[in-house]
């Protein structure tokens, strides 16, 4: 395998972490939205992945990358709380809002963090190799 395939996938899962780092902010920062531009409160979104054919070697092996399928919007109910005084409030009394746990978010963001480490950790791991073999040639 190429060190250029291998920066191709590990770019394939950098990019899909990236998104979905940024799904999580938005989700966090929207926890308590009860008014968006198409109405109503704000709905978590989460990414869907799935497999990115990134082509074979000449031994016919898949490299295999990620990538987002969808963005998919949350259908759980919103949470209901009763203000009055609210400028959302409907004519019961009760304010609904976003079902974004803080908690399963941050666990999220954790995740996906990481995930994104792992792959800044197999590019440099690539560029190392490239360079010691790099090195070798030069010696010879």
């Amino acid at each position: 395998m190429s060190f250029a395939r291998i920066q191709d996938i590990a770019a394939s899962g950098l990019a899909a972490q990236r998104l979905r780092v940024q799904l999580v902010a938005a989700n966090i920062a929207n926890a308590e939205t009860t008014r968006t531009a198409e109405g109503g409160p704000f709905r978590k979104k989460d990414a869907v992945f799935q497999v990115q054919d990134l082509g074979q070697d000449r031994a016919g092996r898949d490299f295999l990358g990620v990538q987002v399928a969808e963005v998919r919007t949350s259908t759980d109910p919103f949470i209901s709380k009763y203000e009055p005084s609210h400028p959302d409030a409907n004519a019961d009394g009760l304010v609904f809002y976003p079902n974004v746990n803080p908690v399963e978010e941050m666990v999220n963001l954790t995740e996906a963090t990481r995930a994104y480490e792992a792959n800044i950790a197999v590019l440099r791991g690539v560029r190392s190799m490239a360079l010691s073999a790099q090195d070798l040639l030069r010696v010879q």
